[in-house]
C-alpha cells in the first residue's frame, strides 16, 4: 500500500503557521503597540471583514469562512494575549492555533476548483417572450455576409467563405472568381475595396496566401484596367492570381517560355522575353529568339552565365549569340561548328555579282563572306595568323576567288613551302624571297601609272569600276606572304614597305589590290600605321588563332572598340572526355588534347568581330577543281610598258646591273668611314657580292 505524498501547497502552508505561531505569542507581550503587533491586528481585522462578507454571500459561504478562519482565530489569540498576564496561556493558545492550522490547512484544501464538471451541461435558462426576437435579430446581424448576394457557384462561395474567415484581407471583397482551365484550384480573383470608392492599400501576397492556404510565391497581384462589362477599374480593384498547381507543374515540366522567364530573363539576358524556339535537325542546332523592350536599347548578354544555364561551357564553342538592336538570337549547337570541316568548292569561291564569295562559316551557321572589290575600287587583303593557324589555307581561298573573278594573280613569299608552291602553279607569277617581292611591288606601282593612262572603250580615262563596261585591263591582286619578314630585309626591306604603302593608298583606283599575309600587324613589329589603316579600310580582315594575351592589342590595332573586343578562342573545340575522376583514381594518363582550332578565328567586316571557321582546301589533292581552267595574264600593252621600264623579266634572277642603283667605288678607308646606309642608299647594290660586302662594312662599323 503506497502512501500518497503531501501536496506542496499544504507543506508550504504548514511552514507558514510554524513561523507565525511564535510571533503570535510574543508580539502582544513584548510590544503591544509595536509595528509587528499592529500588523497582526490589521491582518485579523481583514479576516473578520472577509468572514462577514462570506456570511452575506449567496454561495460559497462555508469555503470562504474556512479560508478566512486563520486570520480571525489569530486575531482572537492576539487580543487574548494582550488582556492576560504571563506567557503560559499565550503560548498555549498559539500552539493550539498552530495545531489547527497543521491539521485543517484551510488555505490549501479549500481552494476554488476551475476544472469543468463531468456532468452534462446545464441547459440554458428559459428565455422570456421578448428575448427570442432580440437574440434572433442580433444573430442575423452578426453573421450577415458582406459579399454581394449574387447566388455564387460553390467554388466562388468557398473562396468567399475562406476570405471572410481570414477577416477580409486588406479590407477587400471577392467579387468574381475565374477557374483556370485544366486545374482544380488555380484561379483568378477580382477583388474590390470593402468601402466603395476607396483604394486598396493593405492587401499583400502573404495575406492572400494565408487566407486560401497556399505558398506566398503562388500568389500574384496585378492592377485592373477598366473592364469590358463597364465595371470600374483603377486602385479600388485588384486582380489576384492564385496558381499553386501551375507553379508545381512549372517546376517539374516548364514550357520553353516559362523556362526562359525563370532562368534567362532574370539573369543572363535581363528583361528579355521569349519569342520562338526553332530546331534545325539538318544542321544540329537549336535557335532561341527573344527580345527586350525597346526602351532598354540593345540587349545585354552575359554569355558565361548563359552557357551555364544551357548546360554547356563558354569555351566549348557550342554557344553563339547574335544581337540586332533589341532582338536576340541564341544558337546552341549539338557540337561546335568551329570543330567541323567545311570543304571548299568552286561554287562557294566564285564571286557573285557584288563581288562577294564565301570564306567560311560563322559560329551561328551563317556564311562568312569576303569580297574581291569594294564600292571604292579594288579590295585589298589582310590575313593574320601564327604559324599553323591556317594562314596559307586562307590565302589559297582568296587566290582562288580572285582567279575565278578573272583577276591577274601574282604571289611572292619570303620563304618557300609546299603549299605556296602548289598555289604558284595557278598564278601568273610566283617567286620566293625579298628580292622577288620588291620586284613584284615595283611592277604593281608601275601598273598604277600605266593603267592611269589607258583609254577605255569610250575613249576616256576612268577610275576602275567593275560595273562600268569597256575596261581595257583586268583586276590585279598581288599576294605577299610573310610580309613582315621580307620588310625587315636589310637591303630591300625599306623599299618593300614604302611600295606597299603606296599601293595600299592608290591601287584601288586602278584595280590593283595588295594582299598582305603575316603573323603580326603591330607597328612595333615593323608594320606601319598608314599601311594598316589603308588595308583595314579597303578589305575585310581575317584574324586566325591569336594567342589569348594578344587578342586585345590585335583588335585595338584594327580599330575595334574596347567593348566589342571578343574573348580569346579555346585551345580546342572538342568537349573534354568524360571520366577524368576515374582516370585519376586509376592513375591513368589524360587523353591527348585535340588541337582543332586551325582555320578558326574572326572576320572583321564591321565594328563587331565575328567568329568563323574558314573553308578547307585539301592540298594533298590536285587544286585544279578550285581554279579556272586558264590563268589570266596582263595585257600586251601592260607587258610592253613594263618591259620598257625594265620591270618585265625573270624575277628569280640575281639583281641586275643598275636595277637598284650603282655603288660608287671608294677606297677601303672611305668605305669604312661611311656611316650606316639610309633607306635610299641601302638599295644601291648590283650584285650579291656587293650586298655581302656592304653587310660586312656595316658589321665593322
Amino acid at each position: 500500500m503506497s502512501i500518497r505524498p503531501t501536496p506542496r501547497s499544504v507543506v508550504l502552508e504548514r511552514l507558514a503557521y510554524t513561523a507565525a505561531a511564535p510571533l503570535l505569542a510574543a508580539a502582544p507581550n513584548l510590544a503591544p503597540d509595536g509595528p509587528l503587533n499592529v500588523g497582526l491586528l490589521l491582518a485579523g481585522a481583514v479576516g473578520v471583514g472577509g468572514a462577514v462578507a462570506a456570511v452575506a454571500a449567496d454561495e460559497g459561504t462555508g469555503r470562504k469562512l474556512m479560508r478566512n478562519s486563520p486570520l480571525v482565530t489569530a486575531l482572537a489569540v492576539d487580543i487574548t494575549a494582550m488582556t492576560t498576564t504571563g506567557w503560559g496561556i499565550d503560548a498555549c493558545l498559539a500552539a493550539g492555533w498552530l495545531a489547527c492550522g497543521w491539521l485543517i490547512a484551510p488555505l490549501s484544501r479549500h481552494r476554488r476548483r476551475l476544472a469543468p464538471a463531468l456532468a452534462a451541461p446545464t441547459p440554458p435558462p428559459a428565455l422570456t417572450a421578448a428575448e427570442p426576437e432580440e437574440f434572433e435579430a442580433e444573430s442575423v446581424e452578426e453573421w450577415a455576409s458582406p459579399h454581394p448576394d449574387d447566388h455564387p457557384d460553390p467554388f466562388t462561395a468557398g473562396i468567399r467563405s475562406m476570405w471572410e474567415r481570414a477577416g477580409l484581407p486588406g479590407r477587400t471583397l471577392v467579387i468574381t472568381t475565374d477557374r483556370h482551365d485544366g486545374y482544380d484550384i488555380d484561379c483568378t480573383l477580382l477583388v474590390r475595396a470593402l468601402e466603395e470608392g476607396r483604394p486598396i492599400s493593405g492587401l499583400t501576397k502573404a495575406q492572400v496566401a494565408a487566407a486560401v492556404g497556399v505558398d506566398e510565391t503562388d500568389v500574384h497581384l496585378a492592377p485592373v484596367q477598366r473592364q469590358s462589362d463597364g465595371r470600374q477599374g483603377g486602385p479600388g480593384w485588384l486582380e489576384v492570381r492564385i496558381t499553386p498547381e501551375a507553379a508545381a507543374r512549372r517546376r517539374k515540366a516548364p514550357t520553353t517560355r516559362e523556362w526562359w522567364d525563370d532562368h534567362i530573363a532574370t539573369g543572363p539576358i535581363p528583361g528579355s522575353s521569349f519569342v520562338q524556339k526553332v530546331r534545325d535537325e539538318d544542321r544540329k542546332v537549336t535557335h532561341y529568339r527573344a527580345q527586350v523592350p525597346e526602351e532598354l536599347g540593345e540587349a545585354r548578354v552575359d554569355q558565361h552565365a548563359l552557357a551555364a544555364v544551357l548546360k554547356t561551357k563558354y569555351d566549348e564553342g557550342r554557344l553563339f549569340v547574335t544581337t540586332d538592336a533589341n532582338q536576340v538570337l541564341v544558337s546552341l549547337w549539338d557540337t561546335s561548328p568551329l570543330a567541323q570541316t567545311f570543304p571548299a568548292t568552286r561554287e562557294l569561291l566564285t564571286p557573285d555579282k557584288d563581288g562577294r564569295w564565301v570564306t567560311g562559316y560563322l559560329g551561328n551557321g551563317q556564311p562568312a563572306r569576303n569580297r574581291v572589290y569594294t564600292d571604292r575600287g579594288a579590295a585589298h587583303g589582310l590575313f593574320v595568323a601564327p604559324s599553323g593557324g591556317g594562314k596559307t589555307q586562307l590565302m589559297a581561298l582568296h587566290i582562288a576567288a580572285d582567279a575565278l573573278f578573272g583577276a591577274v594573280v601574282m604571289l611572292a613569299t619570303e620563304a618557300p613551302d609546299e603549299k605556296t608552291l602548289a598555289l604558284g602553279e595557278h598564278t601568273a607569277r610566283y617567286g620566293v624571297g625579298a628580292l622577288y617581292m620588291v620586284r613584284l611591288l615595283r611592277t604593281m606601282a608601275a601598273l598604277m601609272e600605266i593603267r592611269g593612262e589607258m583609254l577605255w572603250d569610250d575613249g576616256q580615262i576612268h577610275e576602275w569600276d567593275p560595273t562600268r563596261p569597256g575596261c581595257p585591263y583586268s583586276p590585279f591582286s598581288g599576294y605577299l606572304d610573310e610580309f613582315l619578314s621580307a620588310a625587315r630585309h636589310p637591303l630591300y626591306g625599306d623599299e618593300i614597305m614604302d611600295l606597299a604603302e603606296n599601293v595600299s593608298v592608290k591601287g584601288r583606283k586602278y584595280a590593283v589590290g595588295i594582299k598582305v599575309a603575316g603573323q603580326s600587324i603591330y607597328v612595333q613589329d615593323g608594320f606601319t600605321q598608314l599601311l594598316c589603316e589603308n588595308l583595314r579600310e579597303n578589305c575585310i580582315p581575317v584574324v586566325l588563332k591569336v594567342a589569348p594575351k594578344k587578342v586585345n592589342e590585335m583588335f585595338k590595332t584594327l580599330g575595334i572598340a574596347a567593348e566589342n573586343i571578343p574573348d580569346p578562342l579555346p585551345r580546342s573545340f572538342s568537349p573534354a572526355e568524360a571520366g577524368r575522376i576515374e582516370r585519376v583514381m586509376r592513375g591513368e594518363p589524360e587523353p591527348p588534347a585535340d588541337s582543332n582550332t586551325g582555320g578558326a578565328g574572326w572576320i572583321v567586316e564591321g565594328t563587331h568581330p565575328e567568329v568563323l571557321r574558314t573553308l578547307f582546301i585539301n592540298f594533298k589533292q590536285s587544286l585544279d577543281p578550285y581554279f579556272p581552267d586558264t590563268i589570266t595574264p596582263l595585257t600586251d600593252h601592260e607587258i610592253t610598258e613594263l618591259d620598257a621600264r625594265g620591270l618585265w623579266f625573270d624575277w628569280t634572277q640575281p639583281p641586275r646591273p643598275s636595277e637598284f642603283g650603282d655603288i660608287e667605288d671608294h677606297d677601303e678607308d672611305s668605305d669604312e668611314d661611311r656611316p650606316p646606309t639610309s633607306r635610299g642608299s641601302r638599295a644601291d647594290l648590283s650584285s650579291p657580292r656587293e650586298a655581302i660586302d656592304a653587310i660586312k662594312r656595316l658589321s665593322n662599323a
